[in-house]
């Protein structure tokens, strides 16, 4: 009997260090848990500051773009003003032209 009391304390200094063991990987499994829970909010929090940023920016973008287009408008209009300035400047140095030398056809404005 004295030996299958000693297997039975040998069994259970066996069970106790196992389950002592056992708590000792909870024990460090929990850490690594709370740390990647912090690394897991420190992380999210970072992505809600970048998205911030991004509506920021794509904001100021959406802006700039409507302002880029709005000068491409006014300045295809200008051009096409001036063109037609140009056009008309044309044409009325052309009629001033043939008008100066049907004056100068004219007998009276002849030098005599």
């Amino acid at each position: 009997m004295t030996q299958q009391g000693a297997a039975l304390q040998g069994y259970n200094n066996e069970l106790v260090k196992c389950i002592e063991d056992l708590s000792l990987q909870k024990e460090e499994l929990n850490k690594q848990i709370q740390q990647a829970e912090e690394e897991k909010s420190k992380l999210q929090h970072q992505i809600q500051v970048l998205n911030e940023q991004l509506e920021r920016v794509c904001e100021d973008l959406a802006q700039k773009v409507a302002s880029r287009n709005e000068l491409d408008k006014i300045l295809a209009e200008t051009e096409a003003a001036y063109m037609k300035i140009l056009d008309s400047s044309r044409t009325l140095l052309s009629v001033l032209k043939k008008e100066v030398g049907s004056l100068k056809s004219m007998p009276e404005m002849k030098s005599h």
